[in-house]
């Protein structure tokens, strides 16, 4: 599937997101689904309970760095490198499980930073959500509050959510991308169905790093050969930082 770049920009104007519908195709759908698996079957220990009946791994493309495919996939990175003006850089990725459930409905609306309010979008960071699962209304679901970028920004919650609420439903292999900055939250419903989905985060190469959950190997910001994948990765948060640091004092510790 082909993204129109002209529409999600549209979107994004109207509303600070856009669900590009099912982007990734059955086999690659399998491809991701499989990794996910894999790496919950092969690193439990990266697993933790995460905000409202939700298990993620943060660190995925340490356990799994095959994601990178998923993170720089050809047909949705240039949509947002045009979105969000230029090249981008790697925020963050989660994988995340959401179980069965038989409790009440369940949301906790939030924004994951400000907004930006020089860029013609708001745009600071901007997330991707991909859907791995089917997702609709008798499951759990990722749902957004539309906010108009010619509108003032309501930091009243209730207020925001006057304007409405979007539920992303689709096939596994859907794929959305909204602004990090607009009201969201992951509902939780009763449901039998278990929900997967990665998101990742990606942000400008001139900001500060957006959050300290996901660290980056260094075959990726450091060693490897094209310029361009160390540019994507090269913007470090101090868990990166620090990791790097503590191996290489024990690298220098084993060799003395």
């Amino acid at each position: 599937m082909n993204i129109d770049t002209s529409t999600a920009r549209e979107a994004f104007a109207r509303d600070g997101f856009a669900n590009l519908g099912r982007v990734l195709d059955p086999a690659e759908v399998a491809h991701f689904r499989d990794l996910f698996e894999t790496d919950r079957r092969d690193y439990p220990y990266f697993w933790h309970p995460y905000g409202f009946h939700q298990q993620a791994n943060y660190d995925a493309l340490i356990t799994t760095p095959a994601f990178d495919g998923l993170i720089r996939h050809p047909r949705i990175l240039p949509v947002v490198e045009s979105l969000m003006g230029g090249p981008v850089c790697f925020g963050e990725i989660g994988l995340r499980r959401m179980r069965a459930y038989d409790g009440t409905p369940h949301q906790q609306w939030h924004r994951d930073r400000a907004h930006l309010p020089d860029h013609p979008l708001r745009l600071d960071y901007m997330q991707l959500m991909v859907y791995l699962t089917d997702v609709d209304s008798t499951t759990h679901c990722f749902s957004m509050s539309p906010e108009p970028v010619d509108e003032p920004v309501l930091t009243d919650n209730a207020a925001q959510l006057r304007r409405g609420v979007y539920d992303l439903h689709g096939p596994a292999g859907t794929c959305a991308l909204c602004n990090a900055a607009i009201l969201h939250t992951a509902t939780t419903r009763p449901t039998r169905a278990e929900r997967k989905t990665a998101q990742i985060y990606f942000g400008h190469r001139d900001r500060a790093p957006l959050a300290n959950d996901s660290a980056i190997p260094a075959t990726l910001w450091r060693d490897h050969e094209d310029a361009e994948t160390r540019g994507f990765y090269g913007v470090l948060n101090d868990r990166t930082r620090l990791l790097m640091t503590a191996f290489g004092a024990e690298s220098r510790r084993r060799n003395r």
